[in-house]
């Protein structure tokens, strides 16, 4: 259990700002920041960050909350461990308790295999530093690819015994169940027999943007034909390689600072380069280049490099993925290095500003570093040559902004000299065939879902809920403008001679949240949501108790659920952003503009609704009630009054 002192410090400590730009590059937009959602694939940025009120909303997905909701968010933490991950980041003591066998066990399995992960981890790199076998053979290969002390340690590299079940044996001596060391890949599991999957290998720990260890890459150092070279963790709840980058934790401020990102093949290549002082570099790990991987980068820079080894082997199906970052929207160059050579062996045998240099100087853009490769695979055949052509259109038809399509045809046009007119009537037949094909499956599947659409038709219209929304207008309002003093119309029922309702205008000052409270009060309205209700009663709490609001402290208060309800209402305002209207000459509305008549019409609104709502509860009660009937029509009467009052107030015709 973590003690509330140190988690009011994490709290004091925290920046939203901070700890969301070490996941998603932000920029400044007015008082806020924006960036791309880190939730979902989109190219126009929907993810707002507000330093004051230290809050952020992602409004394509609908989630929010603070520092602490994003963390459990973004690494599916619980709310332990994002307070543990940010006091480290932070630099601020919090004292770790030995889990109970019975904690253990209620754990769940995705945190499970979190957990025997990072058992894993600190077990290979203890057997690199500490057993005979792993400094022999492990430390000394590390060692003899130029990697430093400081340099492994930070890596965490690592050794796993060449035993048949070291590994699984000790794991299961502490404790760690055979079912998460299955499921991790950790142990292979087999009739009755179990065994290490890695053993005999140097470790590569593969780490999550945030740094948790999500599974691991082996090399094996014998010359056996028989066994893979490389052997990484398979698929499992936490670990899809599809969707990692081996590095990203490490580089992820680097590339934020840069603005670009160098993309290697191989996990040396990543270390290697950092060891040197470049540390803007990350790794797809030998498997081929995914959108996932490319999103990731996606949300800390638009600019990419990528590295490319000496060996022209392979170089076509590495220049597929150059077109997969093209469709994110995205800026690539390219760099090859000298026959040979590796960005691992370059870096090494390379200093700091060596490599620097060579980068600068042989970095290309991604137009004429294709035209050159494919140029020399034509080998001035005619025919290659259109096909070659036809290859970079198809590059540049994948780019979403058309500015950039036609710079870059232009670019195609000087080097392979050949028209702008060609080009551009090649790209349009490109994409023509694209929209064609597009359109011909979006009318099959509107066919097949036409009879459906119409049969649900009627159950997929909901009603709108006016209560709820009333409700989250008042909540809208205490949050933003609770403390706030004000001058209120406030209406007064009184009855005149002829014993007719009249609603008497009568002016006072004061606090939003005090006008509020007494109207709800005096017609004892309680909210109907459960959500809405007990924020209610902690925010009339904090107002009537604290000398001053604020919605940081309030926030701490509050369960994960609730936090991202109150962003949703906090946040609202700040969308708008998001569409620079200003730029447009568009001005918006500010919503504190005549806030005394908002809060008012509000609670008429509500005080409607109600009424309403009561007239049709009698109504019911009417038609079910054969006798007394004439005391329920009256009481329907007196509030069709009421109402009537109300709206006459409210402008509107009953």
């Amino acid at each position: 259990m973590i003690a509330k002192e140190t988690i009011d410090k994490v709290f004091d400590a925290v920046r939203v700002e901070e700890v969301i730009g070490d996941f998603v590059q932000l920029k400044k937009s007015g008082a806020n920041f924006k960036g791309l959602s880190p939730f979902s694939d989109e190219r126009t940025p929907s993810f707002m960050v507000s330093p004051v009120k230290q809050i952020w909303k992602d409004f394509s997905s609908g989630k929010g909350g603070n520092a602490i909701a994003f963390i459990m968010e973004h690494e599916h933490f619980t709310y332990p461990e994002a307070i543990r991950y940010l006091a480290k980041k932070y630099g601020i003591e919090i004292e770790e308790t030995e889990q109970t066998d019975e904690a253990k066990e209620q754990a769940n399995e995705r945190e499970s295999l979190y957990v025997v992960s990072e058992y894993a981890q600190e077990d290979f790199e203890r057997n690199l530093w500490e057993t005979s076998p792993g400094k022999a053979i492990g430390l000394s290969y590390f060692k003899e690819r130029g990697f430093t002390d400081t340099t492994i340690r930070k890596f965490k590299l690592g050794y796993a015994i060449d035993e048949w079940e070291i590994f699984t044996k000790n794991a299961l001596d502490k404790g760690y169940q055979l079912t998460f060391l299955e499921k991790t890949g950790l142990t292979i599991v087999k009739e009755n027999k179990q065994f290490d999957r890695f053993k005999g290998r140097v470790m590569f720990p593969i780490h999550s943007m945030s740094g948790r260890v999500l599974g691991f890459g082996g090399r094996i150092l014998t010359t056996s034909k028989k066994v893979a070279k490389y052997m990484n963790s398979p698929e499992s709840d936490i670990y899809h390689k599809s969707k990692v980058l081996y590095g990203i934790y490490y580089a992820k401020q680097a590339i934020a600072k840069e603005d670009n990102c160098y993309l290697v093949e191989g996990y040396t290549d990543v270390i290697q380069f950092h060891q040197s002082g470049i540390e803007n570099v990350v790794a797809s790990s030998g498997t081929a280049l995914t959108s996932d991987q490319i999103r990731l980068v996606n949300r800390l820079t638009k600019n990419i490099t990528v590295l490319f080894d000496g060996d022209a082997a392979g170089l076509r199906a590495s220049l597929r993925g150059v077109d997969l970052i093209l469709e994110q929207g995205m800026n690539v160059r390219v760099c090859s290095f000298p026959e040979g050579e590796d960005p691992d062996s370059f870096a090494r045998r390379n200093s700091y500003d060596d490599v620097i240099t060579y980068l600068k100087e042989n970095t290309k853009d991604f137009i004429q570093f294709k035209a050159s490769v494919l140029v020399k695979e034509a080998n001035n055949d005619p025919v290659k040559k259109a096909d070659t052509i036809r290859d970079i259109v198809g590059s540049i038809a994948k780019i979403p902004d058309r500015i950039k399509q036609e710079v870059y045809l232009q670019e195609c046009s000087r080097i392979m000299d050949i028209s702008e007119d060609v080009l551009f009537n090649t790209l349009a037949q490109l994409q023509n065939k694209e929209v064609k094909e597009a359109d011909k499956n979006y009318k099959k599947a509107r066919q097949q879902k036409a009879f459906d659409v119409v049969k649900n038709d009627a159950q997929q219209l909901t009603k709108v809920d006016v209560q709820y929304l009333l409700e989250r207008k008042i909540i809208e309002l205490l949050l933003l403008y609770g403390e706030r003093s004000e001058v209120f119309d406030d209406l007064v029922l009184k009855a005149t001679d002829d014993g007719k309702l009249e609603l008497e205008q009568q002016q006072f000052e004061a606090r939003v949240f005090e006008k509020i409270y007494l109207d709800l009060q005096d017609d004892e309205v309680d909210f109907t949501n459960s959500i809405f209700r007990a924020v209610y009663v902690q925010l009339i709490e904090f107002f009537t108790s604290e000398k001053k609001f604020s919605i940081e402290l309030f926030m701490q208060e509050l369960t994960p659920e609730v936090v991202s309800e109150v962003t949703s209402i906090l946040m609202d305002e700040e969308k708008y952003q998001l569409h620079n209207w200003e730029s447009k000459d568009i001005l918006v509305k500010q919503k504190d503009h005549d806030l005394g008549q908002m809060v008012n019409e509000t609670i008429l609104n509500l005080r409607c609704f109600l009424i309403q709502k009561r007239v049709e509860a009698l109504k019911t009660e009417t038609l079910q009630n054969r006798e007394g009937n004439a005391e329920l029509l009256e009481e329907a009467m007196h509030y069709l009054r009421l109402k009537k009052v109300l709206s006459e107030k409210l402008n509107r015709v009953i």
